[in-house]
Order: structure tokens, then sequence, then C-alpha cells
């Protein structure tokens, strides 16, 4: 595996990096303390073009390239850990207390950074390299927030490239394809109100919580009945929450969950049947549904040619053999769809080769994992915008 000479000598350095990251977690925008350790080690690496909290406390690294004048590609990296309690006892174990990175994104800033020490060193390119460290991937939407500044624009970025461990991947393989790759994710809550009255007397109330049982039911039909079956829609009911005691019937119960989808007319076409759904059981037994929905994440949707251009890249750090671009899309969700919604570019997952998976309290990042992607990082900006 052709890992870049220069990256593989300050591998050990990247590994006291990540495990640093995986002892001092923090949560969604509260990443106060990662972003300064991310600050530090670029000024080490030199760079000085360093703007901190963009989207609230991101940051947001400028490169330029010794090979003429060109365009700023941007690579991305998320920062923030998940409210988890680490239960395996490694010599780098979180110390904070339900706090832990169970998904990677100390990996993931780990192996940006060795790309910046890299590119730093050389600056073998023509342009500009933008270097996005973002907060709150996991549920806070820093994504969206990083775009909001101004980022895409302050910095004319004009592509955009990032990675996502894959713990059940063959490590060192690369997965994914053009289009659509994770699913839209949106909440949603059903608040269903009856008539309350004692258990052993039900004709003289509305069961609410008969009517939630079947409005459940009934919600489970659109995916099995309304929606094509060649497009997805997972719609999930996660929490029904009714009454406080054995022997009253209670005047509302609530029921909430989630949605993904991978098309935005099937987004669109959920919405809409699912307050129809709610609305005519509950009004059916003389009760009354509200529906609120609120949407999520967008569908992470991997430009075409970049998707096959990242994927050539992929192809010259791991092997054509080792590179999956017709992988199956996944019904998780990522916040690196509102960067691509912005700027064509791609996603790749990137394997780990075996382990506990995504959001497990056992899970761990390969630190071997580390040349690699940072490694392909610089390829990307190196193929992308050679020097002229």
């Amino acid at each position: 595996m052709p890992i870049i000479n220069r990256i593989a000598e300050f591998h050990e350095d990247m590994k006291e990096w990540r495990q640093y990251l995986h002892a001092h977690p923090e949560l969604g925008y509260d990443v106060e303390e990662t972003a300064a350790y991310v600050v530090d080690k670029l000024k080490s690496f030199g760079i000085t073009q360093i703007e901190e909290g963009v989207g609230r406390t991101g940051v947001v690294a400028v490169i330029e390239g010794q090979g003429g004048d060109g365009p700023t590609i941007g690579l991305r990296a998320d920062m923030d850990a998940l409210p988890i309690q680490e239960v395996r006892d490694l010599p780098y174990k979180s110390k904070v207390d339900g706090k832990m990175h169970a998904c990677g994104h100390d990996g993931h800033t780990t192996m940006l950074l060795g790309a910046a020490r890299y590119l730093a060193e050389t600056r073998n390119f023509s342009g500009r390299v933008a270097l996005i460290f973002q907060p709150a991937e996991e549920g806070g939407g820093g994504g969206l927030a990083m775009c909001e500044d101004g980022m895409m624009e302050k910095y004319a970025i004009s592509q955009v490239y990032g990675i996502h461990n894959h713990p059940g991947g063959e490590f060192g393989a690369w997965y994914t394809r053009p289009g659509p790759l994770m699913a839209a994710a949106d909440t949603f809550e059903i608040k269903v109100t009856g008539k309350g009255a004692h258990a052993a007397m039900p004709h003289e109330g509305i069961d609410s919580v008969m009517i939630a049982c079947q409005i459940a039911q009934g919600l489970q039909m659109i995916a099995a009945r309304n929606v094509d079956p060649l497009k997805s829609c997972v719609l999930s009911i996660t929490q029904i929450h009714a009454g406080a005691t054995h022997n009253v019937i209670p005047d509302t119960a609530q029921l909430s969950g989630t949605v993904r989808t991978l098309d935005e007319e099937v987004r669109d076409f959920t919405i809409a049947r699912m307050s129809e759904v709610a609305e005519n059981i509950a009004r059916a037994h003389g009760g009354t549904a509200v529906v609120e929905y609120e949407k999520g994440y967008p569908v992470t949707v991997n430009h075409p040619a970049e998707t096959e251009f990242a994927s050539a890249v992929a192809a010259a750090v791991s092997g054509e053999e080792r590179v999956d671009t017709d992988v199956s899309p996944m019904m998780g969700a990522e916040d690196f769809s509102y960067m691509l919604e912005k700027r064509p570019g791609a996603y790749m997952f990137l394997g780990g080769g075996g382990g506990a998976g995504l959001h497990h309290p056992e899970y761990d990042f390969n630190d071997e994992m580390s040349p690699v992607g940072a490694s392909w990082f610089v390829k990307v900006v190196e193929t992308a915008q050679p020097a002229t």
C-alpha cells in the first residue's frame, strides 16, 4: 500500500495525537479544548492562516501551494465525541465520565492533521487547501453552521472531500458511491389527545393509549404500502409515553421516532402522509392527533465526477481492487451533506479491519488507518491541483 513515506515517518506522532484526543472527548459545539489542540498543532506545522470560531467552535486553516495560482480545495474532519460511557480499559481511555470518541472523530481529526503537516512541509500543489475541522456532527449540525458562517464563500472553496472510518470494512479498503450515500434523518413527535376515564369504565372515556397503538401500526403502512418499494423509507417509532398509574386511562399519549429517506420526494410524501394517517385514526375514535415533524440532516449526495476522482485517488493509495464504488446506500446520516449541497465533492468510507462498531462503548479507532487516510487527503490535493 503506497502510503506517502514522509507520513509513514511521523506515524508515531499521529498515534500520540489521536490517543490524546481520545482521552479528552468533548461534545457538540463544546469542543473548545479540542479546537485549541488542533490550532496548536497547525501552528507547530508552520501554518499561519488559521481562523477559529467558524460555526461557533470550528477551525479553518489555509495552506498556500507553491505551484502557482489555482482554486481552493476543502478537506473536512469532525471533532466531536458522543455521550457514551467507555468500557474498555485502554491506556488512553476517556478521562471524562459519560463521554467518549465512539465514532472515530478523533481519528478523522488526526488524519487531517497528518495531511496538514505534510502539505505545509511540501506545498507541492497549486492554489490553496482549506483544512476544515468541524464541531457538532453528532446531531448538532456543525457542518451547516460553518456553511452559514460563509466558509465556502470566504475561502472560495471549489470542491470538498471527507472521510469516515468503517470498522467493519477490510483494512485500508475504500467504500463509496455516486449519488445518495447516506440518508436524510428526521425526527417526529405525535401528541394524541383523548378523554381520561377510570380503567374499569373505558366506555366513559376516549382511550389515547389505544389510539396511539393504532397510529403506530398505521404509520408502518407508509413504508410498506405507500412508498415505491424500489425507494427507501425507514420509519421507526422509538418512544411511546402515556399515563402515570395502572387504573386510569390517560387523557394524552405521545409517540416519537425517526424517519430516514434517500429521496427528497419520498421525504416530503412521508411527512404529509404521517399527518393524514395519525389525524384520521385519532378522529375515527373520537380523539385528535397532532404531528410535529422536524427535518434533520439532508441526504448525503456524492457528486458523480468528484466521486470518480476520489475513488481513483483511493485506488492510487490502496490498489484498485480495494475500492468499492457501488456500495449500498446507508440509512445513517451525516452532516457533511450540507457541505456537499454547497459545493461538489465526495465522501468516502475507509475500512478499519474489524472491532466494535460505531457508537459502541467498546469502539476504538484503528491507529493504523491514520497514514492511509492522511495519504489520501494529500493525494486528493496534489492530484486535483498539481503544481504548474
